[in-house]
């Protein structure tokens, strides 16, 4: 029996689960585009769409946790292939959430459409901006294996913190000014909520890259310590 049978054939079957994975993020990062780009165009189908669209995401999870699993009990990795592994359930975990606040994000956009035209503060739309590039560059760090991106990408999560603090500061003095503008504030306080969540998010697909590549757990560090 040719001993690196068995060795070729699960490193096709973890290649298989990282296929799955980044077909995953794929789906995510679209969705989550989408919702954003509805919310911004006012677009109901748009938002509609998103809304009943995260299926796909929930669907590819269940699929990369049963690959993920199976590779564990079977095969019983060691070393990089088991960070592999382990790596590849948290990051599952961490898309499907993101498809959840796109979800979110598209319910919000829909219950602004039945109220007057509103404004957001400026600072949401740059909370999106930069939440989708940390997502995508997450991502592409992953895909890559590069840390010195991932790291950078860590850095960028305190920029978001800070412009969610400022919109909630705005949002709460419009609530207080106005007692009209409490609904659609509260809407983009949840918009505000979510594109935040979603930053954390990709700081934790970051993070799982740098303990894949390096083995290092760089969650409890402070951005540029690591």
């Amino acid at each position: 029996m040719n001993p690196l049978g068995p060795k070729r054939h699960f490193h096709e079957r973890l290649d298989d689960l990282q296929a799955r994975l980044l077909e995953m993020a794929g789906e995510a990062e679209d969705l989550l585009g989408r919702a954003v780009e509805a919310l911004v165009a006012r677009s109901r189908s748009g938002l509609e769409e998103v809304r009943d669209g995260d299926a796909v995401v929930d669907a590819l999870e269940l699929d990369v946790d049963e690959r993920a699993l199976e590779l564990l009990a079977l095969q019983q990795p060691m070393a990089k292939d088991l960070r592999q592994i382990v790596a590849s359930l948290k990051i599952a975990n961490d898309l499907e959430r993101v498809g959840d606040h796109a979800v979110k994000i598209a319910w919000s956009g829909l219950r602004l459409l039945e109220i007057p035209a509103h404004s957001a503060p400026p600072q949401i739309e740059e909370m999106a901006v930069l939440s989708r590039g940390m997502l995508a560059d997450a991502l592409r760090a992953f895909t890559t294996r590069d840390t010195e991106l991932a790291r950078e990408v860590r850095v960028r999560d305190d920029r978001v913190d800070a412009l969610r603090s400022a919109a909630h500061r705005i949002l709460v003095s419009h609530m207080l000014e106005d007692p009209r503008r409490i609904t659609a504030a509260l809407e983009l306080l949840l918009v505000a909520q979510s594109l935040e969540r979603v930053a954390d998010l990709a700081t934790n697909v970051a993070e799982e890259t740098v303990f894949l590549v390096e083995g290092l757990v760089i969650r409890h560090l402070p951005e540029g310590s690591s």
